[in-house]
C-alpha cells in the first residue's frame, strides 16, 4: 500500500484515492457485517472503522488482502466493544402499569370515580385560593411538600397545614370522602 500522507504528514490526491478506494470495495461488506451482528448503528460503526483504518493504513502491507483483513479486523473489535456495552448496561423494558401490582387509585382518580368532574369543580371552588391551590399543587400534580413550599413561597409545614385544612373541609362538604368511605 501507498502513504497516505506526504512528508510534511498531510495527505496527497493520490494517497486520497487509495483511501477513497478502499473504502468504495471495502465499505459495503463492512456494512452487511456489522447489520448482520446486530449492531445498533451500523452505518455509524462503519464510518467509525473508516476512520480507524485511515490513521493505520500508510503502515499496512499485503496490498488489498492485508487492507481488507486490517479492516475487518477493526470492524470486528468495535462489534466486540458494542456488545461488551450491551452486556453490561442494564436490561431497558417499558413500563406497563396495567401490570403493575402495586398501583392503586390516587386520591385524585378517587374523587372522580366517586364524583362528576362538575361536582368536583365545584367542591374546589368552595376552597380558599390558598387551598385549592395546595390541592392543586399536592394532590393533582402529585408534587412533593418542598416543591409546593417553593412554588407558593410557603414553609412545608405552611403547607402541610393548608392540606389538612382543605382536605377536612372536603370532608365536611362531601361526607362520601370521609377515610374508609
Amino acid at each position: 500500500m501507498r502513504r497516505l500522507t506526504d512528508d510534511a504528514g498531510t495527505p496527497s490526491q493520490d494517497d486520497e484515492g487509495v483511501f477513497c478506494a478502499v473504502y468504495r470495495e471495502f465499505s459495503p461488506a463492512v456494512l452487511n457485517y456489522l447489520r448482520a451482528r446486530d449492531v445498533e448503528d451500523p452505518e455509524g460503526m462503519t464510518q467509525e472503522v473508516f476512520l480507524s483504518l485511515y490513521a493505520q493504513l500508510e503502515g499496512v502491507s499485503g496490498g488489498v488482502k492485508g487492507a481488507k483483513s486490517l479492516v475487518f479486523s477493526i470492524a470486528h473489535a468495535r462489534y466486540v466493544d458494542e456488545h461488551r456495552r450491551r452486556i453490561k448496561a442494564p436490561a431497558i423494558t417499558d413500563y406497563d402499569a396495567q401490570a403493575d401490582p402495586r398501583c392503586s387509585a390516587s386520591a385524585e382518580d378517587q374523587l372522580l370515580a366517586a364524583e362528576g368532574s362538575e361536582t368536583v369543580k365545584t367542591l374546589l371552588g368552595s376552597l380558599r385560593h390558598d387551598q385549592q391551590e395546595v390541592i392543586a399543587l399536592r394532590i393533582i400534580a402529585d408534587l412533593s411538600l418542598e416543591t409546593t413550599a417553593e412554588i407558593m413561597g410557603k414553609t412545608p409545614g405552611a403547607i402541610k397545614q393548608l392540606q389538612r385544612r382543605a382536605l377536612c373541609r372536603l370532608r365536611k362538604l362531601r361526607p362520601a370522602l370521609r377515610e374508609g368511605a
